[in-house]
This record gives structure tokens, C-alpha cells and sequence, in this order.
């Protein structure tokens, strides 16, 4: 069954696109969840409409990604922790923990899924942590951990 989707929908496809779904999906989760409508020739127009919004959404989210990347890429950002002997952590600095000293840093509020590391800190000292503005658009910071 063909239906226009109305939101994105992940694995699916984005809003705008007319895609090909199993009918029992399309009938009992996208149509009364208001996700998507049944394809028809005149929802081509509606279609392509709904694509030129999504790109110029995108379009302009993009460009204030990169601008944050940059602010982000040259700030170093601080967060104080308390530590014992040998320079390691009681417990560790999380995501949570790095959103909200850029947050104090360079007031550009992030949510913590945007931040990218392969496990939390646990020691003093300088790392290097990515995050994720936009498809696309990766700025590397640099995170400090320092002594409470």
C-alpha cells in the first residue's frame, strides 16, 4: 500500500515521501496515528510541497548547526568533578554533565543524546568528545575535568 508520510518515520522514510508499506502496518499504526495518508495521484502536489518545507527546514537548521559548531570548536569546555587519589573520579562525568557546561560555557542548550562518547570520563585531565548538531555536522570539543 502506498501512503504519504506526515512525519518522519524512522526506518520508513521522511515526511513528504510517498512509500510503499504492508497494508496491516499503513491500516493499523500510521493512518490512525495521523502519520500518513493513502498515496493518491493528488497527493503527488502535496508531496512535493511537503519535501520543498522539509528541504528548507533542513536547509536553515543546517546553517545554525554550523554556526553552533564553530562556537563549540573554540570554546573549552570546563566541568569540575570530585576526585581522589590518582586523579580518578568518584563516579563519572555523563553526557548530562558535559550538556550543562556548555550550557554555562557558551549558552547553546543541546540535548544529551547529541553528545558522542564511547564511555563516560573517569579521570582528570583533557578529552576530546563529539557531538552531533545535525546530520551531517560534528563538532569535536574538547571537555576538561578538573578537581571540586
Amino acid at each position: 500500500m502506498k501512503v504519504l508520510l506526515r512525519a518522519d518515520i524512522k526506518g520508513i522514510g521522511r515526511r513528504g515521501d510517498i512509500v510503499q508499506v504492508k497494508p496491516g502496518y499503513a491500516r493499523n499504526f500510521l493512518l490512525p496515528k495521523g502519520s500518513a495518508v493513502i498515496a493518491t495521484d493528488a497527493t503527488e502536489t502535496q508531496s512535493a510541497a511537503m519535501r520543498k518545507a522539509r528541504d528548507l527546514r533542513d536547509q536553515a537548521s543546517r546553517a545554525a548547526a554550523e554556526v553552533q559548531k564553530g562556537e563549540l570548536e573554540k570554546a573549552t569546555i570546563v566541568v569540575a568533578a570530585r576526585a581522589g587519589a590518582n586523579d580518578r573520579l568518584f563516579g563519572s562525568v555523563t553526557e548530562a554533565d558535559i550538556v550543562n557546561a556548555i550550557r554555562t560555557a557558551t549558552n547553546i542548550s543541546l540535548d544529551r543524546h547529541a553528545i558522542v562518547m564511547a564511555e563516560h570520563l573517569k579521570e582528570l585531565g583533557k578529552a576530546q568528545v563529539k557531538v552531533n548538531l545535525f546530520d551531517g555536522v560534528i563538532a569535536g570539543i574538547e571537555v576538561e575535568v578538573v578537581a571540586k
